[in-house]
């Protein structure tokens, strides 16, 4: 059997490399930063990372995890209800309360498990889901595991997502499900409309963090903060691997019977190992440094400003965007990997992005900024981009 279905995946990946969608993993072979190393040799510049707040190889954030693996040891095998659940764990839930203002939180290995493991043990058919069309991969998956009738509105499309409140009003819960910034196009949804609308026909919101915590709103705290509606969202979900460290866990936030709940039913997190203490510890660290200080989220918005309007100078189609996220809009998938691969000879670091990971035809270059870049890693990829934007005849010479 395997011999016919060997063709048929040999064919089918052919495809992909025909329609010049094939994906490429690039070996880095030094820590997380933004100057990094690839294939033992060729140091570039960094700037396709999550790694918003340049927390990835912080010295406080691994010391906290050596001290983590001698006093903790390395891992828990166990689920959290069994015998994995630790002091820093509990730690780790009650500064993630502390800093989004809600009542309780509960941790998963990824957030991918937080928004697959919220949805099915919180709703039935009787009630409603809410999303915007484009939500993470993460949030679609989790509805489908649920029985709640299904609704989408256009991307931060308040009008219809008014509409399809009007339409769900025969359900008996209403969810409003949305990111807290678009992970590909770096725009913020517009949670106070939403929650005007929310309390118009009495819904709930749910908001990931994951691209908005850490970097949106003066102290980071994420869209909640940035419309003044800390502490008033029913359910927030967020991971650790981005700007609060950039290595593994996920979190959901927010009213406490929510949570009491979700650790009674929540399959990802039932039958999950529990994070390592070390990921906690530094987790719990994380959470110390930022709110200690705000200098790497005043870094990080600096550095967004000035290259998002330096680019734009130099001629570049960039979506409009609050957070450290800046797509270059190239349309075309096959150009955003020659482009992607030229960028790299003259030493930076970063990915096309194309089908099925954007709609066809909205390829681009997804350049993410952090509070680890200094003015010269931003004037050098700057330069990097204007040199072969036109030798690709992206912007004109």
């Amino acid at each position: 059997m395997y011999a016919n279905f060997q063709q048929h995946l040999e064919a089918e990946i052919s495809e992909i490399v025909n329609a010049g969608l094939y994906k490429t993993e690039r070996i880095i072979t030094s820590a997380q930063s933004a100057e990094i190393k690839v294939n033992n040799t060729q140091e570039v510049l960094n700037f396709c990372a999550n790694n918003y707040l340049g927390l990835a190889d912080n010295p406080e954030l691994i010391a906290a995890a050596k001290s983590a693996l001698d006093t903790h040891g390395y891992g828990m095998s166990s689920v959290r209800f069994i015998c994995g659940t630790q002091d820093l764990h509990k730690q780790l839930e009650r500064a993630i309360s502390d800093f989004f203002g809600t009542e309780d939180a509960i941790l998963y290995a990824a957030c991918f498990d937080a928004n697959g493991g919220v949805f099915e043990p919180l709703l039935s058919e009787n009630d409603a889901v809410i999303s915007d069309t484009l939500n993470h991969a993460s949030i679609i998956d989790g509805v489908r595991l649920c029985k709640a009738v299904r609704y989408r509105y256009e991307n931060a499309n308040m009008a219809d997502l008014e509409t399809q409140l009007q339409k769900s009003q025969e359900q008996r819960f209403r969810l409003i499900v949305t990111d807290g910034v678009f992970s590909m196009d770096g725009n913020v949804a517009p949670l106070d409309k939403i929650y005007a609308l929310a309390e118009k026909y009495n819904a709930m919101i749910m908001v990931d963090e994951s691209h908005s915590a850490g970097v949106v709103g003066k102290n980071g705290g994420g869209v909640t903060e940035r419309f003044n509606l800390r502490g008033k969202i029913e359910i927030i979900t967020g991971t650790l691997g981005k700007a609060f460290g950039g290595a593994v866990g996920g979190f959901t936030t927010g009213k406490r019977e929510i949570i009491e709940l979700l650790r009674q039913r929540s399959r990802p997190y039932l039958f999950s190992n529990s994070i390592p203490p070390m990921i906690a510890a530094a987790g719990i660290k994380t959470f110390e440094i930022i709110r200690q200080s705000n200098v790497l989220q005043d870094k990080l918005h600096s550095n967004t400003d000035y290259f998002v309007s330096k680019m734009k100078l130099a001629g570049f189609d960039i979506k409009p965007t609050e957070s450290a996220i800046c797509a270059v809009m190239l349309y075309d998938a096959k150009l955003s990997q020659t482009m992607a691969r030229l960028l790299l000879d003259e030493g930076i670091y970063v990915t096309g992005f194309y089908f099925p990971v954007v709609p066809k035809g909205q390829a681009r270059i997804r350049v993410q900024l952090s509070a680890a870049h200094q003015v010269t890693h931003l004037d050098k990829c700057i330069a990097a981009f204007t040199k072969v934007g036109k030798e690709l005849g992206v912007i004109g010479k």
